[in-house]
């Protein structure tokens, strides 16, 4: 690429850069509840793979160049007047929204570290007078060191850059939102910044808080002297604004598995009827407890529809119109709670789905025992049993498991 020389960079649009982060329930890591950036990398962090992944650090190379507006002079008093940074190091909220529900959740970032080829506007050897070699000559056209091999406090080094006859890249770490800066000791006519790239930390909010479906939204950066991406007086910016447009893909899962046959519930005595058959013993209880495996990430509601409404729950009814009160709970494994986090033990299923509108898991759930309670009141089962009742009652009762919370 070659120099570019003096003149005034006008501000003219907004750079805009995508990152993705995604959440699936992966069954090998059930306590793993956080997103993946599905982000690639560009800029540093797709050049210098293993210093990157060693950091969990991600980079993005904006189309950003900066470029000087006037000479730099030999120990310039200010660092405004010469080649300085001070990025955005401290944590910034934003607001991410899933569009079908206006569902609303906090995303955190922060740039953590920022980095560009300078561009020398002469062979670095003749900028310091010659009789060295370019390496020395890095050394000496700075006050302290050279950008490539240390980083100006208080930004840090991450890993060492590389070094040319007209230009040098480097990547410094900003732990801290200051400015890190280093003093020219020799006239440079121009300086330009190109190939910028910037790192990034990202805090996502818990996603198993969170409904499936895609959370959008952005942060926008002002970019140039005294903006957000502050890099001097003199190095003014091709873009006065940085927008970064986050994606939060959250895709749960909810799975339900009935036994063969589960769908059909036969209410029975303890012990079976054995006792009144023989011995016209009338029954204490008729129920049935059915099983069912869950597969769970996210949270869910649980809700009641039935054939024949009694009150608040369902009814059975036999052919001649009698009806009795069917009561109905859910146990749930462990793993999944209600919105205090207590477990879930017999827990009424009502038809105005009061206590059961939400349920959550405080980690990933793969097919794990639950039980649908099913029972007639004991108040209720007296008249069952009197001569002359009918001897069948049955309905429909429709139990749903609503990921849509």
């Amino acid at each position: 690429m070659g120099s570019v020389l003096g003149g005034l960079a006008l501000p003219v649009a907004a750079a805009v850069m995508e990152i993705r982060a995604e959440f699936k329930p992966d069954p090998a890591k059930p306590h793993l509840n956080i997103f993946e950036n599905k982000t690639p990398s560009t800029g540093y962090c797709s050049v210098n793979i293993l210093a990157c992944e060693l950091a969990g650090m991600f980079s993005l190379a904006p189309s950003l160049v900066f470029t000087s507006s006037a000479a730099i002079a030999a120990f310039h008093p200010s660092p405004r007047q010469g080649a300085m940074l001070n990025v955005p190091a401290q944590w910034r909220d934003l607001t991410v929204v899933r569009s079908e529900t206006g569902a609303t959740e906090t995303v955190r970032v922060r740039i953590s570290g920022f980095g560009s080829t300078v561009r020398l506007p002469d062979d670095v050897v003749n900028l310091v007078g010659g009789g060295v070699s370019d390496f020395q000559a890095h050394d000496m056209l700075w006050t302290g060191s050279n950008w490539t091999t240390s980083a100006a406090p208080p930004c840090r080094l991450l890993s060492n850059g590389s070094r040319g006859n007209f230009s040098f890249t480097y990547f410094w770490l900003t732990p801290v939102e200051a400015v890190c800066a280093r003093q020219a000791r020799f006239n440079l006519a121009s300086l330009s910044y190109e190939r910028v790239s910037f790192a990034y930390e990202l805090v996502t909010p818990n996603p198993l808080g969170m409904s499936t479906g895609e959370y959008t939204g952005s942060l926008t950066y002002t970019v140039g002297p005294g903006k957000d991406f502050d890099l001097g007086d003199v190095m003014l910016p091709n873009d006065n604004e940085l927008t970064l447009n986050f994606t939060l893909d959250v895709q749960h899962l909810l799975k339900i598995e009935l036994p063969p046959g589960g769908n059909k519930v036969e209410l029975v005595p303890q012990g079976g009827w054995q006792a009144w058959l023989s011995q016209g013993r009338r029954p204490t209880r008729l129920f049935r407890d059915q099983t069912f495996n869950i597969w769970s990430s996210g949270r869910f509601k649980m809700e009641l529809q039935c054939q024949f409404p009694m009150g608040n729950t369902c009814g059975l009814q036999a052919a001649t119109g009698e009806t009795v009160p069917l009561n109905i709970a859910v146990s749930l494994p462990f793993g999944i709670g209600d919105e205090s986090g207590q477990a879930i033990n017999r827990k009424p299923l009502l038809l105005d789905g009061s206590g059961t509108r939400v349920f959550g898991p405080t980690r990933y759930v793969e097919r794990r025992p639950g039980a649908l309670h099913f029972e007639i009141p004991a108040s209720a089962m007296e008249p069952m049993f009197l001569p002359g009742a009918p001897d069948r009652y049955s309905g429909t009762a429709t139990v749903i498991w609503d990921s849509e919370v």
